[in-house]
């Protein structure tokens, strides 16, 4: 049966401090408005199954849960195996100072300076980009490693106006004008300095909550079905059928993780250099249907928490009869009005939980 609408308004932070993230759609905000509707089921092993930032996989781990972090894009897999699967380990001092030098005897590449030139970021920092990523690949500890990509990328994106890589717009930040947007000091800031705030953030974030967390980067469909509870947050259509791909917004990212392979992967043809787009059924309005569905039977013997807006497609009552058709019980909860970035409109956030 279906319960009726319930309204929660608890946005108590995490007590271990999350770093900071400007990741469109991130839904650290509503973490422990998430965790009130989740805290009362029976489960022990959790599935992130569309982990983004990780803030509901790191909220899941400080609870005490056996956390899997699942994303299919390469950098947020890296990301999750810094925070998520990382237990103990930190880089020091040290090891970021060695990353933020220029070495005579290493020949580094030039290819983000000279292919991604008034695109993003300046030359010389497109040059600074090129030093710090060879570095960072000569790392051989993977979490140490992990944790300086995930400093590189908040500092790639806080840099970007609207924190996004969806467009060839490294005029905004160089024009002289009035600004009603953004934060040309933080532009402005030495990608250095952003490096080292983002590693003690990250730092901070590294505990042990005596489980073996992890973090893998796969296409859903081929996550094996072994989980209590499996937390979704599929990318959003909105009532349009305009729907928002991660991977086109973050691209540049992605690239860095490839580095070696990046030039043969780049769809040359537009203007602001993306990867080439691969199929998404989650990002049309057609094939999402069916995608639901087999997400839903895969997990059938899980309890399943699916994040969703009051406006999205599939609508909200489409959801729950594919759920009801399973078998499942229904209860939905439903936040408070919120403004996303980007948006001008005031939304819902909602979560759908079937046991």
């Amino acid at each position: 049966m279906l319960s009726q609408l319930t309204l929660f308004s608890d946005y108590s932070k995490p007590t271990i401090k999350f770093p900071s993230t400007r990741y469109q759609g991130s839904k650290y905000k509503f973490v422990g408005w998430i965790w009130q509707c989740l805290k009362d089921l029976e489960f022990h092993s959790a599935l992130d199954a569309f982990g983004g930032t990780g803030s509901i996989a790191f909220l899941l781990k400080e609870n005490g849960k056996k956390v899997t972090y699942n994303d299919i894009l390469p950098f947020n897999h890296i990301i999750g195996k810094a925070l998520i699967e990382n237990s103990d380990t930190v880089l020091n001092d040290y090891e970021v100072e060695t990353l933020l030098r220029e070495y005579s005897h290493i020949d580094y590449p030039n290819f983000i300076e000279k292919t991604f030139k008034d695109i993003y970021f300046t030359d010389e920092e497109n040059h600074w980009l090129d030093i710090i990523s060879t570095n960072i690949r000569h790392i051989k500890n993977p979490y140490k490693q992990a944790i300086a990509y995930f400093a590189l990328f908040q500092s790639c994106i806080i840099k970007r106006p609207y924190n996004l890589f969806h467009r060839k717009n490294l005029y905004v930040r160089l024009q002289e004008v009035e600004r009603s947007f953004g934060n040309k000091k933080t532009w402005d800031t030495p990608f250095a300095v952003h490096f080292k705030k983002f590693v003690l953030e990250a730092n901070r974030a590294i505990f042990n909550n005596g489980e073996i967390c992890s973090s893998i980067n796969k296409n859903i469909f081929e996550v094996e079905n072994n989980y209590d509870l499996v937390y979704i947050d599929t990318p959003y259509i909105n009532e349009n059928g305009i729907g928002v791909d991660y991977a086109d917004f973050y691209h540049f990212l992605n690239g860095i993780v490839g580095y070696d392979n990046w030039k043969y992967n780049i769809d040359y043809k537009s203007n602001h250099l993306r990867l080439v787009r691969q199929p998404n059924v989650w990002c049309n309005s057609l094939s999402i249907y069916p995608a639901f569905e087999e997400l839903f039977y895969k997990f059938r013997n899980s309890i399943l928490a699916i994040s969703y807006r009051n406006n999205g497609i599939p609508k909200i009552n489409e959801l729950v009869a594919m759920l009801k058709n399973s078998g499942k019980e229904v209860k939905i909860y439903t936040s408070d009005n919120i403004k996303y970035a980007l948006s001008s409109k005031l939304t819902n956030e909602v979560l759908i939980v079937a046991e």
